[in-house]
C-alpha cells in the first residue's frame, strides 16, 4: 500500500485513493470547494513521489514543475510526500473590519488585509480561521474601489466555517490563502453585448462584483441579473441593485422564489446569439440556468458557470 507523508506524519493508504480524501480524513486539512479542478481550493505541494494526475491541464507549466497538485483530481499510486498550506507560514494576515446580516442568513463579512491583495471581481480566496478552519469564498468586493474585501457567507445550515464566522468579532484575526481565477469575470469586448448575471443564493456576492465591474467598463448593453432564494426574505442587496437600476436604465433586476424557477426557465428566450451569461450559486440551479441557455442557442463558450459547494 502506498504511505502519504506530511510533516511529521505518515501512514497508509489504498492504492488509487483520492488524495484529497486521504489527506482530509487524516486529519491534514486541506480546503476544497468543487471537487472538479475549477476553484483550486484543494492545492497541495508534492515535495516527493508523484501522485496521478487526472487533470494536469488545470494548471500552468510552472505551477507543475513547483510540485503544486489539486489533491481532488489525484489519486494515490506510490509514496509521496505533502506540503500542505500552513496559514500562519504561508497565509496573508488579514483582520474583521465589519460584519452585518444582509438577509436572515446571509452575513456579510469584510475584511482588511495586511498588504494590498491584487484580484479582480468574480475570484475567491481561501480563508482561515485563527483555530484553522479553512473555506473558500468568492470576493464580493470591486477592486480599486473598495478598500475592504467582502465576502457573503450562507450561514442557513451548520458547517465549522459559517458556525465560527457566526462568532466573529471585529477586530479578530483571520489568515487568506490562495487566491484563484474561478469562472466568473467580465470582458470589456462584450461592451455592446447583453449580458445576463443569474445568481441563487449567495452567489450574488461574486456577481454583484462582476455587475459593478462591468458597469466602471462603462458597458453599453443590456444587463438582466435575476436572484433565485429560498424565500423572500433571502432576496438581499435589493437597495444597491436599486441604485445602480437608477443609474442605468439598461439594467434589469428580476427576484425569484425556487418554486417559482421551472416556469420561469420555460419562458426563457434569447433576444440575440450574442448574449453572455454568468451563473453562479447552487449546483442544481446553475445546471437549470445552463442547460435552459444551451437548448435556446447559446453557445458553451459564451456561458461562465461557477457553483457552489453545498456545504457551509
Amino acid at each position: 500500500m502506498p504511505e502519504l507523508h506530511v510533516a511529521d506524519k505518515r501512514w497508509s493508504v489504498a492504492d488509487g485513493s483520492n488524495l484529497l480524501d486521504a489527506l482530509n480524513q487524516a486529519g491534514v486539512s486541506v480546503p476544497y470547494s468543487c471537487r472538479a479542478g475549477s476553484c483550486h481550493a484543494c492545492l497541495v505541494r508534492c515535495v516527493q513521489g508523484e501522485p496521478l494526475d487526472l487533470k494536469p491541464e488545470a494548471l500552468s507549466r510552472t505551477q507543475r514543475e513547483q510540485g503544486w497538485r489539486l489533491a481532488c483530481q489525484c489519486e494515490v499510486v506510490g509514496d509521496v510526500q505533502i506540503e500542505a498550506f500552513d496559514p500562519q507560514r504561508d497565509g496573508l494576515p488579514a483582520q474583521v473590519a465589519a460584519l452585518d446580516w444582509l438577509s436572515p442568513m446571509v452575513l456579510r463579512l469584510r475584511l482588511i488585509a495586511q498588504r494590498p491583495l491584487r484580484y479582480r471581481a468574480g475570484q475567491h480566496v481561501v480563508l482561515w480561521t485563527a483555530s484553522g478552519i479553512a473555506r473558500p469564498y468568492s470576493l464580493a468586493s470591486l477592486p480599486e474601489e473598495d478598500r475592504f474585501l467582502e465576502f457573503h457567507i450562507d450561514c442557513a445550515h451548520p458547517g465549522e466555517f459559517a458556525d465560527a464566522a457566526r462568532q466573529f468579532k471585529v477586530g479578530d484575526a483571520v489568515r487568506l490563502g490562495e487566491l484563484r481565477g474561478g469562472a466568473l469575470r467580465y470582458d470589456p469586448d462584450w461592451q455592446e453585448q447583453p449580458l445576463w448575471l443569474l445568481a441563487s443564493g449567495t452567489g450574488l456576492g461574486p456577481l454583484f462584483g462582476v455587475l459593478r465591474d462591468a458597469l466602471r467598463q462603462d458597458h453599453r448593453g443590456p444587463i438582466r441579473l435575476v436572484h433565485v432564494a429560498r424565500d423572500e426574505a433571502e432576496h438581499y442587496l435589493k437597495a444597491e441593485l436599486q441604485a445602480l437600476a437608477a443609474a442605468y436604465p439598461p439594467l434589469a433586476v428580476e427576484y425569484l422564489l425556487r418554486s417559482q424557477l421551472a416556469d420561469h426557465l420555460v419562458q426563457m428566450r434569447l433576444v440575440t446569439r450574442q448574449t453572455h451569461a454568468l451563473v453562479c450559486g447552487h449546483p442544481d440551479t446553475v445546471e437549470a440556468f445552463a442547460k435552459r441557455l444551451f437548448l435556446a442557442g447559446l453557445s458553451r463558450n459564451q456561458l461562465l458557470a461557477d457553483a457552489f459547494l453545498t456545504r457551509s
